[in-house]
């Protein structure tokens, strides 16, 4: 199975306030083959998820008004939410302590939006989650 193929059967939580960004990222995304929900805030995403929705990838903006990608990663393993879904923080903030915090919290990987650009976000994004 090609790789567009596999990315198809793939469901990408997309989190971020930033609803430029959001689009960006989702369109590509989507050009690689992948489903996309765009979500606008943790709180949706939580909501979202809870109902039923079963991500395989979970992006998510670590700095967000109201709750942040701590709290969404606090919340997804204190509920057992989303246990086989990558989660992986999209973020400005890209000191050691913040991918050390991410990490202990339960993300599988930590990108920083202002040192790669879109396509290389995904192609991270598929590398971490073996698409």
């Amino acid at each position: 199975m090609d790789k567009k193929a596999q990315a198809h059967e793939q469901i990408v939580v997309l989190v971020d306030d930033d609803q430029f960004l959001r689009d960006m990222y989702a369109l590509k995304f989507r050009e690689q083959g992948f489903t996309v929900e765009p979500m606008s805030s943790v709180a949706e995403a939580l909501e979202r998820i809870r109902g039923g929705l079963v991500p395989s990838i979970i992006l998510f903006d670590m700095v967000m008004p109201g709750q942040n990608g701590y709290d969404l990663l606090g919340a997804l393993a204190e509920e057992k939410l989303a246990p086989n879904a990558i989660k992986i923080a999209l973020s400005n903030e890209g000191q050691e302590t913040d991918v050390d915090k991410a990490k202990a919290l339960g993300a599988h990987g930590y990108i920083v939006k202002a040192n790669t650009i879109p396509s290389e976000v995904v192609a991270r994004v598929m590398e971490l989650a073996a698409v």
